[in-house]
């Protein structure tokens, strides 16, 4: 039956290291239980236990205790939420076998706190003896501090976790489950004792059953089985820079005299896979759930708000290395498109300095004063050159690791992957799978969610083959639906990647043909053609520029289009003024900056930079043009690729030649070549043959008839204007047309 009892302080301060709840004898005897140890002749081990408050505590009687009252120290009273003087209900409490404890982990500290202290050396295995002696059977709730005694040293103990032996069914003991705030267990003799020292508590553990850190990785896990392929060399680069020195014991690392390396840098296209290798560490590491933050997420509209919020991302690592040390486990911190918060400093004037703070307080979490070692902060980012610099040193994001556009057995790593499922529930086709290795060589400058994309247009061709879509009510019959090499060649037309060519933009350009008219010509598509293989064969040409110069209206454009179809090359780009019209000067840089950078990063690639004259804005009067866009030009002309075995091939044309050499733009282009006028009547004849649907006699006379140099796009020109109804050229008509366009 409950007793209802008065707290009060316990007689002596001695009692208070024994940490048990002390009666009246004759209050004791109202509350023990029939089969006790006193009772029972049982062994003194098996202790007396009480519910007070909802907690369990060893009880015991002592005659200075007052009959109607109970002695709890000051632990006891504070963790069962009383004070002095107040009433409880206490009851005798039996213990259930589903909590017996297997494992418990008891923090140590000292009880009284000196910065003076000298390090004592503890011995693990002798401390869990005398703590077993002291309390066996004893029951513990989790959160529960004790205060003790140990070799003359006064120690505050707090019941960490444990582990509980369940014995039969374990639901029918409300507190067998560690999870419920009030779980409980019981100490025996085979229990297994792990101890932790207090961050900063002047203790050093030594012995077999001191906290030890866990295998860092899962076992016997499988990139391929977590969606990622073609990035073995990233992933062996990222494990030793990051990952080996984790994988030692702490007193190995402590010996070499060096630091983990607490953060990383990701950077690279987009698409390659970032934001998935930083998902897929998490689950392959025995550490804390990562925490994922987008960007933009951090900015708030309070002023503080933001840091306040970069410092909670912390809090839970600076917690836990507090309680654990260096026993704590790994707390992964991801963010990804990092350069939204942390651009240069200096380099916002938007008057708040919010950028700049958040960088400072991010500096300071990852390596300031108070540092932690638990920590592994994983940034991603396409932009790596807005990051401010010193993010970017040793100690904080120090290594960087670019993800690339896969290779050919990474692309074939990834098909597998995103056909893995169909392969094994007999979707693909037998000559879609036999194919894979040449659809992983056609997708050249693709990268992984570009594979997949394809993967899943060329899953919708085999949905769509199995579908009427005159009757869309008629049932389906899905043992016909299979991926075939069909699929795949229907998606590949389909998907264009990022950083492939535009065919079909490039051959707008020349959509009336390229007519081979006579010796000069031929002679300039030969050396285009010789340039390209010289870039394509040869390990000492990373960089090739070639100027086509030539009067207004002689088809450079188009010359130069078809040489960037013909060439094959998985990366080409068009820089154009049109596509600029409007930009600033800043921006037009940036945006020549970044088709070069991209071009950097396919094996091989070629920039056609159209009408230079007009992307540098040169007008005569004046003269006046772009210095700055000018600038840009000039250096990257000259700057080849930094990696090994990527070459890059850049085809500008201009008009105006003799305009731009003092600007030293004609001497920046290694190679200059002349597209050259129609100054043969041969030539007429030939291009009007192929063209214009005329008469011979008419041929003849309006070759005849142009007695100077004419560019060909002007030719065709005036012989469209000539057509008549009939789409007949007359000749009269010809030469009245050829007067009209100035000729």
């Amino acid at each position: 039956m409950p007793v209802e009892l008065e707290v009060c302080n316990l007689p002596n301060q001695a009692l208070a290291y024994n940490n048990r709840a002390y009666v009246n004898p004759n209050d004791f005897l109202k509350i023990k239980s029939p089969s006790s140890a006193i009772s029972a002749g049982k062994s003194e081990e098996e202790k007396e236990l009480i519910f007070v408050n909802r907690h369990v505590y060893a009880v015991g009687p002592h005659p200075e205790i007052q009959s109607g009252y109970i002695g709890l120290n000051g632990f006891q009273r504070k963790y069962s939420q009383l004070v002095l003087n107040q009433k409880v209900s206490v009851s005798n409490y039996t213990p259930h076998a589903n909590i017996a404890l297997s494992k418990l982990t008891v923090t140590i500290d000292f009880l009284m706190k000196s910065k003076a202290r000298n390090p004592i050396q503890i011995d693990c295995n002798e401390l869990s003896e005398d703590f077993k002696n002291s309390y066996v059977h004893q029951v513990f709730n989790i959160g529960e501090e004790l205060a003790w005694t140990f070799k003359g040293n006064k120690f505050s103990l707090c019941i960490q976790n444990f582990d509980l032996a369940v014995i039969g069914d374990a639901s029918t003991n409300p507190f067998a489950s560690p999870s419920n705030d009030m779980a409980l267990g019981q100490l025996l003799r085979p229990t297994e004792i792990v101890w932790l020292k207090v961050g900063g508590a002047a203790i050093q553990l030594s012995g077999s059953q001191q906290s030890r850190g866990t295998d860092l990785f899962q076992k016997d896990f499988d990139f391929g089985k977590l969606g990622i392929g073609g990035l073995d060399h990233e992933f062996n680069a990222i494990f030793r820079r990051a990952f080996a020195s984790r994988i030692y014991p702490a007193h190995i690392i402590n010996e070499m005299g060096i630091n983990h390396v607490r953060g990383m840098l990701l950077f690279g296209p987009p698409g390659c896979g970032k934001t998935l290798i930083a998902r897929k560490i998490g689950e392959v590491l025995n550490a804390r759930e990562p925490k994922i933050v987008n960007g933009p997420e951090i900015l708030d509209k309070y002023v503080g708000g933001a840091e306040e919020k970069i410092r909670a991302l912390f809090s839970d690592a600076e917690k836990e290395q507090n309680a654990e040390g260096e026993n704590s486990k790994l707390h992964t911190i991801i963010f990804d498109e990092i350069d939204a918060i942390c651009k240069s400093r200096g380099s916002i004037r938007d008057g708040t300095g919010v950028h700049d703070s958040i960088v400072n307080q991010l500096l300071s979490k990852i390596d300031g004063v108070d540092s932690l070692n638990n920590i592994l902060v994983i940034g991603m980012t396409n932009r790596k050159d807005m990051l401010d610099d010193a993010l970017l040193r040793p100690g904080r994001l120090e290594v960087h690791v670019e993800i690339g556009l896969p290779d050919e057995q990474g692309r074939l790593q990834i098909l597998k992957i995103h056909t893995s499922s169909m392969k094994k529930h007999n979707r693909l086709g037998q000559d879609a799978e036999n194919n894979l290795p040449q659809l992983a060589e056609m997708t050249k400058n693709f990268t992984g969610a570009e594979i997949e994309g394809m993967v899943k247009s060329a899953a919708s061709f085999a949905f769509n083959r199995n579908i009427d879509v005159k009757d869309l009510t008629k049932p389906l019959d899905p043992s016909n639906l299979r991926l075939t090499w069909p699929d795949f060649e229907n998606a590949f037309a389909e998907i264009e990647p990022k950083f492939g060519a535009n065919n079909e933009e490039l051959q707008t350009l020349y959509r009336n043909g390229i007519v081979h008219y006579g010796a000069p010509f031929d002679s300039l598509i030969t050396t285009l053609r010789r340039l390209v293989e010289q870039v394509r064969v040869s390990a000492r040409t990373p960089l090739m520029s070639v100027l086509l110069e030539g009067a207004p209206m002689t088809g450079k454009t188009a010359v130069a289009a078809q040489t960037a179809v013909e060439s094959g090359f998985p990366f080409v780009r068009i820089i154009s003024a049109d596509s600029m019209i409007g930009y600033s000067e800043a921006s037009k840089c940036s945006e020549i900056h970044r088709v070069f950078s991209d071009s950097y990063k396919s094996p091989l690639s070629l920039i056609l930079i159209d009408d230079i004259e007009r992307i540098i804005e040169y007008v005569n009067i004046g003269p006046r043009f772009s210095n700055t866009v000018l600038q840009t030009l000039l250096v990257l002309l000259k700057k080849p690729p930094v990696e090994e075995g990527r070459r890059l091939m850049v085809i500008g044309t201009t008009a105006i030649p003799h305009l731009l050499e003092d600007l030293q733009l004609v001497a920046a282009f290694n190679v200059v070549l002349t597209t050259p006028q129609l100054s043969l009547s041969d030539e007429i004849k030939t291009v009007l043959r192929e063209l214009v649907p005329m008469s011979h006699s008419t041929i003849d006379d309006i070759a005849n008839s142009i007695t100077k140099p004419i560019g060909i796009k002007q030719l065709l020109l005036v012989t469209e204007m000539a057509r008549t109804d009939s789409e007949n050229v007359s000749y009269d008509r010809f030469v009245e047309c050829l007067h009209t366009c100035g000729y």
